[in-house]
């Protein structure tokens, strides 16, 4: 319990933490699990229980039981009232408090959309029993078919399989790759299938060889892990697009296989979901939608994120 006379010079010493500082300001703005913190800040669970422990012997912090979740709020006694301005805006300092906003408001959206953990469950299963007729590429065709035809980039297209499946209803694919081999071998296959409206050049992600305001989406297929500056990549898309124009990327959720570089010559170990979100927000995008779309059932555990935004009209 907090202390029935919360000392200001136990909370002023409580403050002088730069990550109590942060967990006050996200407090502030909503109540949260240890494991929701836990997502936000990157911290493993003993240090934020450190934190909030402390946090609550200062009377800073308080909690309640909600089902199986135990929720943090932050105090505000109306004595503290200047204290806490001046802690929230000291945090509002960090350079890490942009990435916090972020990474909370994909909590809230988690929270609010529960119909995501069934189509979770249902995607999970999708698959893992015979169903005659059923298959993920009957799926993508019909989808597909419900798209209004567009200019599409297909950036870091690699041998051009995608590129070749979006080409059935784009008015044009332009796809691109940096490696010279990959793209002679994608355009052969191509021209053999009698696939026609597929351009593939030779570039980099970082600055496509696309006319710039020529793109109505923007397409990064497991690739975004592949640039050197991937916020950079994300910006030079949207150059790219139209006004409205959309960005897809899919790629993988942050991970440890550190093998993974020399395996698949990734640059990148995956990215959070914060994180795709704050390159997407800081180049400009609008309506940004972040979600874990597949976990693979076998080591190393994959998992594979989908973030899409808009440039504004």
């Amino acid at each position: 319990m907090p202390p029935a006379t919360p000392s200001i010079t136990d909370a002023m010493r409580t403050l002088t933490d730069g990550s109590r500082l942060r967990i006050v300001l996200l407090l502030g703005q909503e109540e949260l699990s240890v494991a929701e913190l836990q997502e936000i800040l990157a911290m493993g669970q003993s240090s934020i229980s450190t934190h909030l422990g402390q946090l609550k012997r200062a009377g800073l912090v308080t909690d309640r039981r909600a089902g199986k979740n135990i929720l943090y709020r932050l105090r505000t006694p109306e004595e503290w009232a200047d204290l806490l301005a001046l802690a929230r805006r000291a945090a509002a300092e960090f350079p890490e408090t942009a990435a916090d906003r972020r990474a909370l408001a994909l909590i809230l959206d988690k929270r609010r959309d529960r119909a995501r953990a069934y189509f979770d469950e249902l995607a999970g299963k999708f698959g893992r029993h015979y169903v005659p007729g059923r298959s993920w590429k009957g799926l993508a065709e019909m989808l597909l078919l419900l798209m209004d035809p567009m200019d599409i980039a297909d950036l870091g297209a690699g041998e051009g399989t995608f590129s070749q499946l979006l080409a059935r209803r784009a008015r044009r694919v332009i796809a691109v790759d940096n490696s010279e081999k990959m793209v002679a071998y994608a355009s052969d296959v191509a021209r053999r299938n009698g696939v026609s409206n597929i351009k593939f050049r030779v570039g980099d992600l970082e600055a496509p060889p696309i006319e710039p305001g020529s793109i109505d989406l923007a397409f990064f297929s497991q690739s975004l892990h592949h640039a050197g500056n991937p916020a950079r990549a994300v910006r030079a898309a949207w150059t790219l697009l139209r006004p409205g124009g959309r960005i897809v990327l899919l790629d993988l959720k942050k991970h440890g296989f550190e093998q993974a570089r020399e395996l698949y010559a990734d640059v990148w170990l995956g990215f959070g979901e914060a994180e795709l979100a704050g390159f997407l927000d800081e180049a400009g995008f609008g309506e940004i939608s972040v979600a874990a779309v597949h976990k693979e059932e076998e080591r190393p555990y994959f998992e594979t994120l989908l973030a899409v935004g808009r440039r504004p009209l």
